[in-house]
């Protein structure tokens, strides 16, 4: 099971670039809305992008996606896992929680590389 992460403890990694957020629900969702700096990758292609992505296998990497029904991120956390990254936890509460918060976000698509 993937450790879990809370709004503090990822806002503060945020604040301080800690951290690699993976925003797992990718497409429409993540151009409305994702946290700062996240990056897209849904379940289905983690193993085709992880590695270009996420190219440090031991860099603290954080999934999320809407909330704790969402399975999105508990997904892409465990393949990310077994592709052998070391440091992957999930904010269980997702987007979510972190809107109602008043926390900031972003909008839009990431540039192609």
């Amino acid at each position: 099971m993937t450790a879990l992460i809370s709004r503090e403890e990822l806002q503060a990694a945020i604040a301080d670039g800690t951290v690699t957020v993976v925003d797992t629900l990718g497409g429409e969702y993540y151009a409305k809305e994702h946290l700062p700096g996240a990056v897209p990758l849904v379940p289905s292609e983690v193993e085709e992008a992880a590695g270009a992505l996420l190219p440090d296998r031991g860099a603290a990497i954080v999934t999320y996606c809407t909330g704790p029904t969402c399975p999105n991120s508990g997904q892409v956390a465990e393949k990310l896992t077994a592709l052998g990254y070391t440091d992957v936890r999930k904010y269980r509460e997702g987007i979510q929680d972190w809107v109602s918060a008043g926390l900031p976000t972003e909008t839009g698509v990431r540039p192609s590389r």
